[in-house]
């Protein structure tokens, strides 16, 4: 992995966690010289990038690793974060009925996981879904990365 890829650093502030958080990623080297990146990892909490998305990063010194600087250009995924509310609820039943819509999800405990949305699937299904957890107190859910294509499905219905 580590000759295509590279760990990065992601800091930024967390709504879900009410904090400055430290999250490192793998991406995928483009060009290395000019710092360029394309992130291949699921982010648990939510910086403005989601997966395929090209960045820029620079070397940091007192990190010791590369350190995300700006998002350069969207692929048209979005990244939803799920946290489960209702005590002794599977969250691998929804994460089974994404999967059933295409969209891969990351588990980070039992009770949160963030899931990927590629941009050829319809988000007005997904969040018809999520709502219906929603509606009965389940789940709860955030949108940290919408990208545009996403918004625009849900102005479709």
């Amino acid at each position: 992995m580590s000759e295509t890829h590279k760990k990065i650093l992601f800091k930024y502030y967390s709504d879900y966690l009410d904090e400055v958080v430290s999250e490192t990623m793998w991406a995928e080297i483009i060009d290395l010289e000019k710092g360029l990146f394309k992130l291949d990892n699921i982010p648990f909490f939510g910086p403005l990038i989601a997966t395929d998305d090209l960045f820029y990063a620079e070397y940091d010194e007192d990190e010791e690793r590369y350190m995300h600087k700006k998002t350069i250009q969207n692929s048209g995924n979005s990244i939803v974060q799920i946290a489960i509310l209702e005590k002794g609820f599977d969250k691998e039943v929804i994460r089974e009925k994404l999967k059933n819509l295409n969209c891969l999800s990351e588990g980070l405990n039992e009770t949160f996981f963030a899931a990927e949305i590629t941009k050829d699937v319809d988000y007005s299904l997904v969040r018809s879904l999520l709502n219906e957890y929603e509606s009965q107190e389940i789940i709860e859910y955030a949108e940290p990365c919408l990208s545009e294509k996403h918004r625009a499905d849900l102005l479709k219905n």
